[in-house]
């Protein structure tokens, strides 16, 4: 049987509008096997996991494991690394802290985190911003689909042993079919099917204050046809500083979607974004039981407003 993300690439699926929606992501390192649900399948203690999972629900936070590419021997206790990223333009941040108790994160107040507030991942934790290198987060965990495994690690130690130091592997970023996956902090732009040329220049493009579109799937600050919108905006204006853009206003119309973008300098854009359904049916990861049509975002009108139309 063809692998789900092989199936996709001969498809030419879209990956524009398929990240993650996330505003914040809180990243613990746990060294070790992962299972198909790390949180509560790894040597994380899984009371732990399930209260992360609960806490976080419903605030724009997702919590994610993380490890360094390479052997993935449990070395025992010991500092453990955490990360936070707030990625809406505007307020974007990356702070790091470590731990040697994991069970600190549960001081975190994860609904002020979410919106963008950083001041309890001081207090509790200790953290500071992150003044290395931006991250590069690579899904390889093959118990939640065997494309993980066995494109991500590759691709990981690849990017890792050419001295691209803020590489970590993660437990999950979705979109399977899309393998190798990659979040890229702290502007929080995933791509797809990415070599390691593309991770490093997104790497360089933040160091430089800027966001590389080439397989991008869209940012995780906003939701699925806001990020359609939004890359669909930079390509019309040739826009690829971070944090030039943002997602307004997104209105739900019958069998569309009205995003507007808006511009640091004033100008403003209309976006309308259609659902649409990839076919023919196939398995949308390695392990569904089932044929599906993935959701797709087609974007299908882009005009920019005119002065008096944004006034009204």
């Amino acid at each position: 049987m063809s692998r789900c993300a092989t199936v996709s690439r001969s498809l030419d699926e879209p990956v524009s509008g398929t990240a993650v929606m996330a505003t914040t992501w809180l990243l613990l390192e746990q060294p070790g096997p992962w299972g198909a649900k790390a949180l509560t399948a790894s040597h994380l203690d899984p009371v732990l996991g399930r209260a992360l999972e609960a806490a976080a629900e419903g605030t724009g936070v997702r919590v994610a494991l993380v490890r360094r590419p390479g052997r993935h021997a449990d070395p025992g206790p010991g500092p453990r690394q955490v990360y936070a990223a707030h990625t809406v333009p505007g307020n974007v941040w990356l702070h790091s802290a470590t731990v040697r108790d994991p069970h600190r994160l549960l001081d975190l107040d994860l609904a002020a985190l979410g919106a963008g507030d950083h001041r309890s991942f001081g207090a509790a934790l200790g953290g500071r911003p992150h003044t290395g290198d931006p991250l590069a987060l690579v899904c390889t965990n093959g118990k939640r689909d065997r494309c993980c495994a066995l494109l991500g690690r590759p691709l990981a130690t690849e990017l890792s042993a050419a001295g691209e130091r803020g590489v970590w592997e993660v437990t999950h970023l979705g979109g399977h079919r899309f393998s190798p996956t990659v979040l890229v902090l702290p502007y929080g732009y995933a791509y797809g099917r990415v070599e390691a040329d593309t991770v490093r220049e997104a790497l360089r493009g933040v160091r430089e204050g800027r966001v590389v579109t080439e397989a991008c799937r869209g940012c995780s600050a906003w939701g699925r046809p806001g990020q359609a919108a939004e890359l669909a905006v930079r390509s019309v204006a040739g826009e690829d500083r971070a944090g030039a853009l943002r997602v307004v206003r997104t209105e739900d119309r019958a069998h569309r979607w009205e995003v507007t973008v808006a511009h640091a300098d004033g100008r403003r854009w209309r976006v309308t974004v259609a659902p649409g359904a990839s076919l023919p049916p196939r398995q949308e990861s390695c392990g569904a039981a089932v044929l599906g049509t993935p959701a797709r975002m087609d974007v299908v009108a882009v005009r920019e407003l005119r002065t008096t139309a944004m006034a009204s």
